[in-house]
């Protein structure tokens, strides 16, 4: 706040009501995270066990935490806008040990280990292209939201936490449960599942070990207190590889701040900005607007017509039917559905860039291919062609032309008649990402989020903790 006028002196009470600027500018990003804790401690056996777990593995941290460098300064930039304690930017730790490409076994996906349907609720699109669950900017924004909907609701953060591993439903219910039976309420209280259980215990431990690093002989990597990344704006349809290319930047660390990208190609109309370090946004910016080659983009979105066999499709788009299979992960024995969208070559004469509708909805929508088998069946005791046809759902003609017969015989009990029936290839999947379109949202008190462990480290009985890979 800037005064205007003549400066006066301003008492201790009007002091204290303002938001007070630190003299000093924290050191780096572990500093600036000691000074926003704001829940209360747990202190209890599950903490001191994880204590243990976590110090005696200095691998496992330094790869945890050397991970946790590109996103930590933008989630405690976040936490400090909306006034949420710090401690929950080690929540990614506990969760997916900040590997945005972290997928549990019930599919939760991402940093924030989102599951499917409660990404959707909180607006993060799962679709042919991408995946925002695994977006740092998208999954970070609803990971917070969530949170604090959650203290909302329980006004209690370690509620919240619990909620937010086990399901708001599930915390609701355990609270009523012990206030029926006139127990108390908090969350060492609560009957819980042991990996909820563990989940608070888990963090304080995280806690304590950043708060007092070397107590646990423990060291922390340098993480300075300024942005990793920067967004930058994308006007066009752009290769994945060209668009690390125009950045300087190796592929691999392009794609560790871009993981929502499912696809070689990055669609303007859904992806309309990308991640870059710092020192990179500018040289991309440059050599974006200089680039002189051809295309941005050497791939486009195509939309099946009606339903096909991959071979159809493929001869359509000019592809080879087992290039096409593998480009688009589609398995064997399985047909593309009307409306499916896959992913192509672009050709030289194509100018238009994938629609907003496509890049947000996309989806690969498969079926199992119907072959024909022809066998026999035993007639009843008062079949006919008619009946037999209504049975197998052929039609009257086809039955009476296989077995050489008129269309209005009658067939002797027990006698082999010839059919010819459609046996459907089995199922490898069905769909691919079959995520409603983002409108409407369930309302989240039913979304729940419990969800199987992100794959584990051996870990202590009952515990959780996400493999650093």
């Amino acid at each position: 706040m800037v005064p205007s006028g003549a400066l006066m002196p301003i008492t201790s009470a009007h002091a204290g009501s303002q938001v007070v600027a630190l003299l000093e500018v924290p050191p780096d990003l572990w500093d600036r995270i000691r000074r926003g804790l704001a829940m209360p401690d747990l202190d209890d056996d599950l903490v001191r066990q994880h204590e243990q777990w976590y110090s005696s593995r200095p691998d496992y941290i330094q790869r945890m935490t050397e991970r946790s460098r590109k996103y930590l300064f933008h989630i405690v930039e976040e936490l400090e806008r909306r006034g949420m304690p710090s401690e929950l930017a080690l929540l990614p730790y506990i969760e997916s040990a900040f590997n945005p490409q972290a997928v549990s076994s019930a599919r939760a996906a991402g940093m924030w280990q989102f599951m499917p349907a409660t990404g959707t609720d909180f607006d993060l699109r799962q679709n042919m292209f991408r995946d925002d669950r695994r977006d740092v900017l998208a999954s970070t924004r609803a990971a917070l939201d969530y949170l604090q909907l959650l203290h909302g609701m329980f006004k209690d953060w370690h509620l919240a936490l619990a909620a937010y591993n086990w399901g708001q439903g599930n915390v609701a219910r355990a609270i009523a449960r012990n206030q029926r039976a006139g127990k108390p309420t908090g969350y060492a209280d609560l009957q819980m599942p042991a990996e909820t259980r563990n989940y608070v215990p888990k963090l304080q431990a995280v806690k304590n070990l950043v708060m007092t690093p070397r107590q646990f002989r423990t060291e922390l990597p340098l993480i300075e207190n300024h942005p990793y990344f920067q967004d930058v704006a994308i006007t066009r349809d752009i290769d994945v590889e060209l668009a690390a290319k125009l950045a300087d930047v190796a592929l691999e660390d392009f794609k560790a701040l871009n993981p929502s990208l499912k696809q070689p190609v990055i669609l303007a109309a859904g992806t309309p900005q990308i991640l870059l370090p710092w020192d990179n946004a500018t040289v991309f910016k440059r050599n974006f607007e200089g680039y002189t080659a051809g295309q941005y983009a050497s791939w486009t979105a195509w939309t099946a017509p009606a339903t096909m066999t991959v071979a159809e499709a493929a001869r359509r788009v000019g592809m080879g039917e087992s290039e096409f299979r593998g480009l688009n992960g589609i398995p064997p024995r399985m047909m593309i559905r009307a409306g499916s969208v896959v992913l192509v070559p672009r050709g030289a004469k194509v100018i238009d860039d994938v629609s907003s509708r496509v890049a947000d909805f996309a989806q690969l929508s498969l079926s199992p291919e119907v072959s024909i088998r022809r066998s026999t069946v035993k007639a009843g005791k008062h079949d006919t062609v008619a009946s037999l046809a209504a049975r197998y759902k052929l039609r009257a003609a086809d039955v009476a032309h296989w077995n050489d017969v008129a269309l209005s015989a009658r067939f002797k009990p027990g006698q082999k008649v010839v059919v010819e029936l459609p046996v459907r290839a089995r199922a490898t999947r069905t769909a691919t990402a079959r995520a409603k379109p983002t409108g409407a949202a369930r309302p989240v008190a039913k979304a729940g989020r419990a969800k199987a462990p992100a794959r584990a480290a051996t870990a202590p009985a009952n515990a959780r903790v996400a493999t650093a890979r």
